[in-house]
């Protein structure tokens, strides 16, 4: 009998977009320096207002808010650096980070000050001209905290206000820090519930005298909801819940009220109800409204988590609350009754514009599902809605109604399906880039799909079980591998690219295709250009004209994080900082025609780049990592072990190890364990012998022969793989197992 994993070699390319998941892994990475260290000159460090955040235009600059000015479109007008000196463009100075983990986080450059995050939510402050460390505050997060993590331990930055740093905690805390010192001020614990696995991995935002935090965890069972504290004290302000709890204990607010008519059920509360907001959260002075950018349900199965049907509310939308008193005022849901995890987290810009003869106060959104959506803020009526990548879910989206209309050849319910977008989305939270003048949104696009099915046990019985401390999505996993394999002669083609879109009218002015589909962030300026970092480890500016490729600098390392631009005493710079990961940690290694990305090549090199006209810095070469694996030693196994094996790895590991075993460059690839850690193999997945690393023990989902069947799949995966290597074998065939084929 040849088992399950016979084509394994030829998978990743077809599910290399799947979940944006991850982390409960043990890294090397390294523990940065936590000393305050003394600042000399003036004491007016990070002294902004919401004045000065407000007049942001009239000193380009600073980089004074996570989208540069509170209308978040991450367009400078800055333009020293041109199509005709952007050739002239070198590196100035780098800053190792010490991580091998995804970089993810926006600077905030206020008057030469470089404020910034990198992974286990550590927060720099730095000399933008020279990158000298002025302080570095190290919230010291226990490490066992990555696994209730969903995409990795990363951090995208803080906001400075009032002579504050704001940064959140992987572990849900929230710090006011001194901006000359980097000591705390004051922190408070965001979590309502600390038997639930909430996380931080977003920047908080600023405005009129409050700080703004959201969380993640929906995949793990929590209800989303975003608090409003006091910047001076701590004090909280307000709260929010996006989706509605238990019924029978009241509702927070009338807007819970409203919410809990749109779901069906009797258990969505049970299971959390999900609706984080993990990303996007804008504040508008022209409404004092705050828009919140909420994300998918939980499980991700409608037919699980409300069971008869449902909108869901408020899953999947965007939500306007008073920026004073938190209170609803509108909201607009992207992907109503949302089965795909389709958040709409993503980034939000604030613009004023022409719109059918009239001036008209929109917001702009490119969620996961596909469709740039133009709302006004007014009243939150959608204005346009036109798909700017590959969708296969939904045929468009009625203007009349505002709701999308879903496509039936694509329901995955029975028998599953491929979708597009999957899980990855469309458009995930690496930042677009919003040119008004052009009447374009550059956006990082990706085309991933991904094989949904209902979960097997839910349809054979039809009770779901929630598991506390696992992944909670409600399709199938353990049998991934198998449902591919039966289904690939239909499965979409992968892609990364780089489009300039026109939001009016649907129209693709250009679009630059990548090798990879797992790119980095957006920025566009006055200059004429457009930079990105890719998964390939090219930092690139193209002609936002044409989208010509005019620059581009290796940094060696993929890349994820949006770069920025600022000007200190006449001189423009732009930054970036490098290490990729995150939310496609499943991908892992991928095979034609996707192009293996820069970690697997390199290393997963952490560092913020800085770059100025003229200058004349370099990297070193890094050696090409050694992918060889080692002689995996002999074991006779049966082929229910290695098919428990593959599945229990598929539900507990694969988010982070990468699928069918290959890891993606930035966490261990258990292929290439060496002896010594394959003996301790049971100490670090059930003992926590790695906790401190981010490795924390599974004993509460795993036993002891279940952790043992994931180790038999792991070398066998590894000997297969060496074996093709080495030319000894064509495709995996499971042989030197012993097992008789039928």
């Amino acid at each position: 009998m040849k088992i399950l994993l016979k084509k394994h070699l030829n998978l990743l390319t077809i599910i290399i977009g799947t979940l944006f998941l991850v982390v409960s892994c043990s890294g090397n990475d390294d523990k940065a320096d936590t000393s305050v260290k003394e600042v000399t000159g003036s004491a007016s460090i990070g002294l902004i207002d919401d004045e000065r955040i407000l007049q942001a235009e009239s000193e380009p600059g600073n980089w004074l808010a996570h989208g540069r000015t509170y209308e978040e479109r991450r367009f400078s007008p800055l333009k020293q650096i041109n199509k005709e000196t952007v050739s002239e463009l070198g590196l100035v100075w780098s800053k190792d980070m010490g991580t091998n983990r995804a970089l993810e986080a926006t600077p905030i450059v206020v008057d030469g000050i470089m404020f910034f995050t990198s992974t286990w939510s550590r927060v720099y402050a730095v000399n933008a001209i020279s990158g000298e460390t002025i302080w570095t505050f190290d919230p010291q997060v226990p490490g066992e905290w990555a696994r209730k993590a969903c995409c990795d331990i990363v951090n995208r930055g803080v906001a400075v206000y009032n002579g504050k740093v704001y940064s959140a905690s992987l572990d849900g805390r929230l710090f006011s820090l001194n901006a000359e010192t980097g000591e705390v001020v004051w922190e408070v614990d965001t979590i309502i519930d600390r038997t639930r696995s909430y996380t931080i991995t977003g920047a908080p935002r600023v405005a009129k005298g409050k700080v703004y935090i959201g969380n993640g965890g929906a995949e793990y069972g929590v209800r989303g909801y975003v608090t409003a504290y006091d910047t001076e004290t701590g004090d909280q302000a307000w709260r929010f819940f996006t989706v509605p709890g238990n019924p029978d204990l009241g509702f927070e607010d009338p807007a819970m009220e409203m919410a809990a008519d749109t779901w069906n059920g009797t258990d969505w509360w049970e299971f959390g109800g999900g609706g984080t907001v993990w990303n996007s959260i804008v504040y508008d002075p022209d409404f004092n409204n705050v828009y919140l950018g909420v994300g998918n349900g939980s499980p991700w199965s409608r037919d699980i988590r409300s069971p008869g049907g449902g909108d869901n509310l408020f899953l999947s939308s965007i939500v306007a609350v008073d920026a004073d008193t938190g209170l609803y005022k509108w909201h607009y849901q992207t992907t109503p009754e949302d089965n795909w995890d389709y958040t709409a987290v993503q980034d939000m810009a604030l613009a004023e514009m022409e719109i059918d003869g009239q001036m008209k106060k929109v917001l702009l959104q490119a969620p996961k599902n596909g469709f740039f959506y133009v709302i006004d803020r007014e009243d939150g009526k959608v204005l346009r809605a036109h798909p700017f990548a590959a969708v296969t879910w939904a045929t468009h989206v009625d203007l009349e109604t505002g709701r999308p209309v879903e496509n039936p050849a694509v329901d995955w319910t029975d028998n599953g399906a491929w979708v597009l977008p999957g899980p990855l989305g469309a458009h995930n939270w690496q930042a677009m880039s919003i040119d008004l003048e052009a009447g374009l949104a550059y956006i990082p696009t990706q085309e991933n799909p991904f094989f949904y099915a209902m979960q097997e046990d839910y349809k054979k019985t039809g009770i779901y079980k929630w598991t506390p401390g696992k992944w909670n999505m409600g399709i199938e996993m353990s049998s991934l591998a198998q449902n591919i394999l039966n289904n690939l002669d239909s499965q979409p083609t992968p892609g990364g690219f780089l489009k300039a879109f026109d939001f009016l009218t649907g129209e693709t002015k250009w679009s630059v295709p990548i090798p990879h589909y797992w790119n980095g962030g957006v920025l566009a300026t006055e200059g004429g250009l457009v930079f990105q970092g890719n998964a390939l480890g090219m930092f690139s500016a193209f002609d936002k004209d044409t989208g010509e490729t005019l620059w581009e600098f290796n940094t060696y390392t993929s890349m994820l994080a949006p770069p920025i631009t600022f000007e200190v005493n006449g001189e423009q710079y732009v930054s970036i900082l490098t290490g990729s990961g995150g939310g496609d940690l499943f991908g892992g290694e991928p095979l034609p025609p996707i192009e293996i990305q820069a970690s697997l090549i390199y290393n997963n090199f952490g560092r913020m780049l800085v770059f100025k006209i003229g200058g004349k810095e370099s990297l070193p070469i890094p050696n090409v990592r050694d992918n060889t694996i080692p002689e995996q030693k002999m074991v006779q196994v049966s082929v229910e072990q290695l098919q428990d094996g593959e599945s229990k790895y598929n539900q507990n590991c694969a988010v982070c190890h990468g699928f069918v075993a290959k890891s993606g460059g930035a966490l261990p690839d258990l292929r290439k364990m060496s002896a010594g850690v394959h003996d301790a193999f049971n100490q670090i997945v059930l003992e926590g012998l790695l906790a401190s690393n981010g490795m924390a023990s599974f004993a509460d989902v795993l036993t002891e022969q279940e952790v043992e069947n994931i180790h038999h799949y792991v070398r066998a995966r590894a000997y297969e793989d060496r074996e093709v290597a080495l030319g000894n074998m064509e495709e995996p065939q499971y042989t030197w197992f012993g097992v008789e084929e039928e």
